[in-house]
């Protein structure tokens, strides 16, 4: 079954439609954002303006962080139910989409309930009336305009977890103007195309069947490389930013999770990083991703070939003395890797975990915050992930 209820609007004049969306809820209105970025590039100017103009209640709730921390949640919790919230509109990023959702499910929660525990840590869904969720998408990576995730943190306990809420606390429209990405820093931008890919590559190297989500996802990275070239030599180019943006919300919106049974568990380990050293989320997973398809590919070559002729462009001939050869599975999948390697130096990702601030005595931290899934090619075992800590210092 698959079913999304977003409503998305997409391109240049796509916040002329925040007023039509606007008609449809109450009065009071929470406008969820991070820090000052999207002040001093005046999209928050536009939005307040529109609100205004709808003659709704503006509450404002600031300074959600990139890595949303589990306090900031309890205090948007208290916002939004003193201020008897009949809309959540985030305005930034995939963390202040994240943290938008995990207050809605919450606001309703009895007082007595955790939510950090009821969603965080037992992952039960959401049976309370959630709060609606609008997003402004100002920052592309976590797909979140588009899904039900939320990811919080939780910095007393060093625990950084994810909840996929059920389609009821997807957000019911997201406003995606390309235009809005353009002041995003290099080294956010970047760590955001990378979230993009590890999405995809997620979703991809799982079963080694001839599924038509491969194939979209295959497209997808194309598009992602090709655009990412450009943006980054031209963060201001529209189409490279809109090729990227619509990457990004089709990565994570399950349409291409249909028929696979997804591994993630680069995203497991880069959390755990984040957890432990606050470093930004698309980074912790570039620093772990090749050590972790080197360590896997042995289980999941046919995939892994299948990535390096259908993505990269690998050819399966070799050339030597003049002569024409048949490489082998493994060394077609290995110079894919080799070739993915080169695209994340060329766009400026960070290579290793240490460039993070890990060190080894943060190993164990690491490990005890890593969660261990089977949907890859092989299930790994803390010294599995110790091994792949090391060979990504």
């Amino acid at each position: 079954m698959y079913y999304n209820p977003t409503k998305l609007y997409f391109g240049k004049d796509s916040l002329d439609y925040l007023k039509e969306e606007l008609n449809n809820y109450g009065n009071n209105v929470v406008l969820i954002y991070g820090g000052g970025s999207v002040k001093k590039n005046g999209i928050y100017d536009k939005v307040v303006e529109i609100l205004k103009s709808c003659g709704k209640n503006i509450i404002e709730d600031s300074g959600v962080m990139s890595n949303p921390t589990l306090d900031k949640l309890y205090d948007g919790i208290r916002i939004a139910r003193e201020a008897k919230a009949d809309l959540l509109l985030a305005l930034g990023g995939g963390s202040v989409i994240d943290y938008a959702k995990g207050v809605s499910a919450s606001v309703n929660l009895p007082f007595n309930v955790d939510p950090w525990k009821e969603y965080y840590l037992e992952f039960n869904e959401c049976t309370v009336k959630p709060i609606p969720v609008g997003a402004i998408l100002t920052m592309v990576g976590t797909g979140s305009e588009m899904n039900g995730g939320s990811v919080i943190t939780n910095t007393k306990d060093k625990i950084k977890n994810g909840k996929v809420f059920d389609s009821n606390l997807y957000p019911k429209f997201t406003i995606l103007n390309p235009e809005f990405t353009y002041t995003v820093p290099r080294y956010q931008m970047v760590a955001g195309i990378f979230d993009i890919m590890s999405h995809i590559m997620e979703q991809y190297f799982s079963d080694n069947d001839d599924n038509t989500s491969d194939y979209i996802m295959e497209g997808l990275m194309r598009s992602l490389i090709a655009s990412s070239k450009i943006a980054v030599k031209n963060p201001t180019d529209y189409d490279a930013r809109s090729n990227i943006m619509w990457t990004a919300t089709w990565a994570l919106n399950t349409l291409v999770a249909k028929g696979k049974t997804e591994d993630w568990e680069v995203h497991m380990i880069g959390q755990a990083i984040s957890a432990v050293t606050n470093a930004t989320h698309g980074m912790t997973l570039s620093a772990v991703s090749l050590p972790y398809y080197y360590h896997v590919m042995p289980y999941g070559l046919p995939k892994f070939k299948r990535f390096a002729m259908n993505v990269w462009n690998v050819s399966p001939f070799g050339k030597n003395a003049g002569a024409i050869y048949a490489k082998t599975d493994t060394e077609i999948a290995k110079e894919g890797l080799l070739m993915m390697s080169e695209w994340m130096r060329e766009i400026g990702l960070v290579m290793h975990i240490s460039d993070l601030g890990v060190t080894p005595n943060n190993f164990d931290a690491i490990l005890n915050a890593t969660i261990l899934l089977d949907g890859g090619y092989k299930k790994l075992s803390k010294e599995d992930v110790l091994n792949i800590l090391n060979a990504s210092m």
